[in-house]
């Protein structure tokens, strides 16, 4: 499982055998179901988690009590509630597997740790943070800017498997449109 993460490590950044070995003892794997809440709101995020497969969410709940969808994820990538996770603060979301998701999950101890051993991995995590920042402030963007038909063309343009394996009550929710919205728009890209 380790391989897909060292992979991509690499990608990003130079690291060594020993710090490639050091990633696998770091990184534990887990396995979870379909439609597991693995952090709970309420309480301080245990994990940052690498995607090996499956889809993931955050979510929380408003006033009313339904449940809204901030981040959906797919492999490959990393996943948390991250400022809550590093600054180790109480999370206003929950995190939860939508599908079967194989996963490598690093406490915030063991990520200190390991940064403080290697260079690359704390420059690789930076690199993790900028982008994880990066990609909410586009996100902010284009909730904000893009009418609903285009942020959900823009989501099926840079996600392309996301529709087969997420709900449409998640995927609808995750770009600030009700259902039944997202189903017109769907089906009118169909005719």
């Amino acid at each position: 499982m380790h391989d897909k993460l060292l992979t991509y490590a690499r990608s990003i950044h130079d690291f060594s055998t020993a710090e490639m070995e050091m990633m696998k003892h770091y990184f534990e794997p887990v396995a979870y179901s379909k439609n597991t809440v693995i952090e709970k709101e309420g309480e301080v995020p245990g994990y940052l988690y690498y995607i090996v497969s499956g889809y993931m969410r955050l979510f929380h709940l408003n006033r009313n009590g339904d449940q809204v969808t901030t981040h959906i994820n797919c492999p490959p990538g990393f996943f948390t509630s991250y400022s809550n996770f590093i600054n180790q603060k109480k999370s206003l979301e929950n995190v939860e597997c939508i599908t079967a998701c194989e996963l490598l999950r690093i406490t915030k101890k063991d990520l200190d740790a390991f940064t403080k051993e290697s260079a690359s991995m704390k420059d690789f995590s930076i690199h993790v943070f900028q982008e994880s920042i990066a990609y909410h402030e586009q996100r902010s963007n284009e909730l904000s800017s893009l009418r609903a038909e285009e942020r959900y063309r823009e989501l099926l343009k840079n996600y392309p498997g996301i529709i087969q394996h997420v709900p449409v009550q998640y995927i609808a929710s995750f770009l600030g449109m009700k259902p039944e919205s997202l189903s017109r728009i769907r089906r009118k890209l169909i005719n």
